[in-house]
């Protein structure tokens, strides 16, 4: 088991090298498209650095939000509320706020920028379909995202796919409705077309991958939490009979949640924010045996 988290943890830097790599990139070529410029090149290094610490500070606010969590105490669930509680002590950390979503897609979700500044949220669907030992394993799983810093790490890459698109919005503008530039490199143009176009599909597959590594992290985490994988690897099969599919459609939060929020299944794998139901309950099962 913790060699399956080392391994997680290490191919998620590597493809968050990727981003940086990406942006750098995406800077040169734009740069080189207007005559060599380094001040559009430094200039988009530290705009897309801004824009990711501004998406730092407020994206948690929104994925709730958007999602229609609603902040809970204790006296409101109790059953949730201790759970997520007894479950921050036992890994150490501050107890999260916990936040209900009326929705009878079961799924949880956790945000937020550090473990001092954590949000746990789940829908009344899971509340409702799962016993304790199921629910007790979820909510591990999205505790484990809090110990892990996982949801630093997403709300950083939601931050750098927001910026490569926003950065491939504005060369498109500017190429297609500038005007005419007697600096402009007709090579490095056509380049930057390309790379525009190409850059935000790259991006959201490097998300994606993130996302999915960080799914499998969390599920080794949470057992180790709760020394107890079966009881998530029930919960999954669970949610293998349930639609998962919330009745807020979000793209752009749907790689926070425990499983695939958005509905229909027919997207190909390499397109899924989430690794196959199944692997995950072999994966947890496969520990298990090794307790």
């Amino acid at each position: 088991m913790y060699r399956a988290i080392a391994a997680n943890k290490r191919n998620t830097f590597i493809i968050m090298g990727v981003f940086i790599v990406l942006i750098a990139v995406i800077g040169w070529i734009f740069s080189e498209a207007y005559g060599g410029s380094t001040g559009i090149f430094w200039g988009t290094l530290v705009g897309a650095g801004i824009y990711v610490l501004f998406q730092y500070f407020i994206a948690a606010k929104l994925a709730l939000a958007l999602n229609g969590a609603k902040e809970i105490q204790k006296r409101d669930n109790p059953r949730a509320y201790r759970m997520v509680e007894n479950l921050a002590i036992a890994a150490g950390l501050p107890t999260p706020k916990v936040y209900v979503i009326d929705d009878p897609a079961p799924n949880a979700f956790a945000t937020g920028r550090d473990p001092n500044h954590s949000h746990v949220a789940m829908t009344t669907g899971l509340l409702e379909i799962m016993d304790d030992q199921e629910l007790e394993a979820v909510l591990a799983h999205e505790i484990a995202h809090v110990q892990n810093y996982d949801i630093r790490v997403m709300m950083i890459v939601f931050g750098l796919v927001s910026a490569i698109g926003l950065l491939a919005d504005m060369f498109l503008r500017i190429a297609w409705f500038g005007g005419d530039d007697d600096n402009r490199n007709p090579a490095f143009m056509a380049l930057g077309i390309v790379a525009a176009l190409l850059a935000p599909v790259i991006a959201l597959l490097v998300q994606l991958a993130i996302s999915r590594q960080r799914e499998y992290l969390a599920d080794a985490t949470g057992a180790m939490t709760t020394r107890y994988p079966e009881g998530l690897a029930s919960a999954l099969e669970k949610l293998k009979h349930h639609s998962t599919g919330m009745q807020r459609q979000n793209s752009s939060t749907a790689h926070l949640f425990f499983a695939n929020p958005l509905k229909g299944r027919s997207l190909a794998s390499l397109f899924s924010t989430h690794p196959p139901l199944d692997d995950r309950i072999a994966r947890l099962r496969e520990m298990g045996n090794k307790f």
